[in-house]
């Protein structure tokens, strides 16, 4: 599971806006600061007639989901009119208002749906029809009242009683001013969440998806381990990680790049399936592809080795698709792909072989930088050039399903040796839609050889103010000195399987609240 990570700049549809003014019409919802301070005052004259904007209110276990009541009602079924006998209570967001006269009409929405509330003066009387009718679009209201079925044969709430529960001071966003606008979408998403919709159930769809892989884990006696964040040594992956500093112990410690390590070590202590999902935290750039803060999970199975993780990948990708979404056929790059279907496997060896015609455990270093578009770097490895190509020329060409296998060894200091080819690992990625989801391996458990591959990472690796090597990981390597089971593990960002599964083209797009440039 050991990945080395490269650089990633900023680009294409990635960039944010460089606008200023876009984005602070998107706060302010296109209205700016006159609004505000007409909401404001507002806010002051319900206060000096003694209405508190923002009661202390427990709705709890008494509010009904607008989904349910319009789950529970067929107004075809219905006369037209008020029906007091089915009497509920909402709550929400106030997102339009139309109608004069004796009757207006509200739209109120909650996270499951809009109902529209019928305010009629004959019911509400004058005075409490002007009152709601003085709302502002974005207040955060409860409404008692009774069904009612519209003469176009809707059906709505006729409103009893409306209570404000939250006075907004800005108003709603506007997509018309800057909302549409990725940069502003990703940095202000509180308000891309109050404007779409899509965006709300792209989220609810996240939590499913990650819910069912918990579930799909537990189902198959796998056992949650939560590992540290703080880490005395970055290890487990070839990451630069970011360092922070413990006033305590007045040591350095590092963000965690991998969770890897530690959950070897609980085997190690006689655990056998056990998996860790949360947030590592990479100090490289970003991409598409690419975030430096992201969402992981690391699984290890006992007794098993990467064939078998590839098996459980893709059962478990068939399996949480299907629970999540209610399919297993997602499109990607133009083309569908279904998740049920067996998945290619195939060696790094064999597609570049079809791709480029040479045979990498055959050719020279040299040979291979031939098909690199660059000049390679004097020092580079053959395993390194090899990686080049794989990950320049080959992986974005990989849209259906596949399991590639058997990468060189060097990049992986925690991989076993592959039997027949001992420069090579035991070692396979997981792509759909040009894009790596699992890395996964056969854990290396020889303690003397682990001992002497994280001594020669060292020796290799250069050290300058950008890149300081991590040190030996002299706990880890001890503590397989007492017995490490035959293992394999995978490593899976859940960022990019949620990209996939919702159909998405950037990482920024499914995780709620991505790192992004300072407005300046």
């Amino acid at each position: 599971m050991s990945t080395s990570e490269q650089e990633h700049p900023i680009k294409g549809d990635e960039q944010e806006d460089s606008s200023k003014q876009a984005a602070a019409e998107a706060a302010e919802g296109g209205d700016g600061v006159v609004e505000f301070d007409e909401r404001r005052a507002k806010m002051e004259r319900l206060r000096a007639e003694g209405i508190d904007p923002y009661p202390a209110v427990s709705l709890w276990g008494r509010r009904t989901r607008v989904s349910e009541i319009l789950a529970a009602h067929d107004p075809s079924e219905l006369e037209p009119g008020a029906h007091p006998e089915m009497r509920y209570l909402i709550a929400g967001r106030l997102v339009s208002r139309r109608g004069h006269g004796k009757t207006a009409f509200l739209d109120l929405r909650d996270l499951s749906g809009s109902i529209q509330v019928v305010l009629r003066v004959d019911s509400l009387g004058q005075e409490t029809y002007d009152r709601i009718l003085g709302l502002d679009i974005g207040d955060i209201v409860s409404v008692e009242g009774c069904v009612y079925v519209t003469q176009r044969g809707q059906l709505a709430l006729e409103a009893v009683e409306c209570t404000l529960l939250t006075k907004t001071l800005r108003p709603p966003p506007d997509k018309h001013h800057g909302l549409g606008d990725t940069g502003t979408r990703y940095r202000y998403r509180e308000l891309d969440l109050i404007a779409n919709q899509e965006t709300r159930e792209l989220f609810i769809t996240r939590n499913k998806i990650i819910l069912s892989i918990r579930e799909w884990l537990a189902e198959r006696n796998f056992t949650e381990i939560e590992t540290p964040a703080l880490q005395s040594l970055a290890g487990g992956a070839g990451s630069r990680p970011f360092t922070t500093h413990h006033n305590a112990l007045d040591r350095d410690l590092y963000l965690r790049i991998s969770v890897e390590l530690f959950l070897n070590r609980c085997i190690v202590g006689g655990m056998e399936n056990v998996y860790d999902m949360g947030k590592v935290f990479r100090n490289e750039g970003i991409s598409p592809k690419h975030s430096p803060e992201f969402t992981i999970i690391e699984f290890m199975c006992a007794y098993s080795d990467y064939n078998d993780v590839a098996t459980v990948t893709e059962e478990m990708f068939r399996d949480v698709a299907q629970k999540a979404l209610g399919r297993t056929v997602v499109k990607r790059n133009g083309e569908e792909i279904d998740l049920a279907k067996p998945w290619r496997r195939v060696t790094m060896r064999e597609l570049i072989f079809e791709r480029f015609g040479l045979d990498f455990m055959e050719s020279t270093r040299e040979q291979l930088a031939e098909v690199l578009d660059s000049p390679i770097d004097p020092s580079a490895t053959w395993a390194e050039v090899v990686a080049d190509i794989y990950s320049e020329k080959i992986e974005s060409t990989i849209n259906q399903p596949t399991h590639v296998f058997d990468f060189p060894l060097e990049p992986f200091p925690i991989t076993k040796r592959h039997a027949v080819h001992p420069e090579l690992g035991e070692h396979f990625d997981a792509v759909i839609g040009g894009i790596e989801l699992v890395s996964g391996d056969t854990e290396l458990n020889d303690p003397v050889d682990q001992w002497q591959r994280f001594v020669d990472q060292r020796k290799r690796r250069m050290i300058d103010d950008e890149d300081v090597p991590h040190p030996n990981d002299e706990e880890y390597a001890r503590a397989i000195e007492y017995g490490y089971a035959p293992t394999a593990g995978g490593g899976m960002g859940v960022d990019r399987l949620v990209m996939i599964l919702t159909e998405r083209d950037t990482l920024r797009e499914v995780i709620p609240f991505p790192i992004v440039r300072d407005l300046r």
